[in-house]
């Protein structure tokens, strides 16, 4: 893992990301789910090295239902081995939930009632057509680091469906926020808010950095930079040489 610098490393666009994550399952053979868990644990050893002279660890994990929530599945996992107290925080419904996503969240499932002995391991669905911010306020009462494991590179599209207010409100907590892949909310391309973004202490982003961490009006959003590797590097893809990244 290396802190990104824009006057040194290049960056990716949210396309080339895109062909990479495909490149590395297709052409090397390393499956996705793999990819999925190299990335979260990766995460999980900067969280747990970030608190580690911390006092108290607790942990809330809000995680989407796509990849990006897999990863904070992986996360979970991670921390509770290491006994940080963790609380997940789906936001949608479970049953949406597919492939490595799915499979890493019924994982953590079965893992619940044996989990960080010593602490909490919880799971719990937000709903978004309910007060989401009294839910957010509950979720993460007693918890000190929150990880947003939200949405990733592929989001766009102004944020609605009760995610802006989800958003507005982990931001209004003031708490300390690491950003999974990328702020969610923050356009990949444009490092500029889809309406509201999370505004992170520290962003663990995989592969390269993106091409909107280039804008300065991006560390508003993504804190410090950290670029994590997920098995494979960006210089082994064809289709990544000779450009931008």
């Amino acid at each position: 893992m290396y802190k990104y610098d824009s006057n040194i490393h290049k960056t990716i666009s949210r396309d080339q990301a895109r062909s990479f994550d495909l490149w590395a399952i297709r052409e090397t053979g390393i499956a996705g789910v793999v990819l999925m868990e190299n990335a979260g644990r990766s995460c999980a050893e900067f969280i747990s090295l970030m608190t580690a002279e911390w006092k108290n660890r607790q942990v809330c994990i809000f995680a989407g239902i796509g990849n990006n929530g897999g990863d904070g599945f992986v996360i979970a996992r991670h921390l509770a081995n290491k006994g940080i107290s963790v609380r997940t925080v789906i936001c949608g419904n479970p049953a949406k939930l597919t492939g490595d996503a799915k499979t890493n969240y019924e994982i953590i499932c079965r893992l619940r009632p044996t989990a960080c002995p010593q602490g909490f391991f919880e799971i719990h669905s937000l709903d978004l057509s309910g007060n989401v911010a009294e839910q957010v306020q509950k979720f993460t009462a007693d918890c000190n680091i929150i990880v947003d494991a939200i949405f990733g590179t592929g989001l766009s599209g102004i944020l609605r469906g009760g995610f802006d207010v989800l958003i507005n409100e982990i931001n209004r907590l003031g708490k300390p926020v690491v950003a999974i892949d990328i702020p969610s909310g923050l356009d990949c391309d444009t490092g500029m808010p889809l309406g509201t973004a999370i505004r992170a202490k520290a962003t663990i982003t995989f592969i390269a950095a993106k091409n909107g961490f280039a804008s300065p009006d991006s560390i508003a959003y993504t804190g410090e930079v950290y670029v994590a590797c997920i098995g494979v590097v960006a210089h082994n893809c064809q289709n990544l040489r000779n450009k931008k990244g």
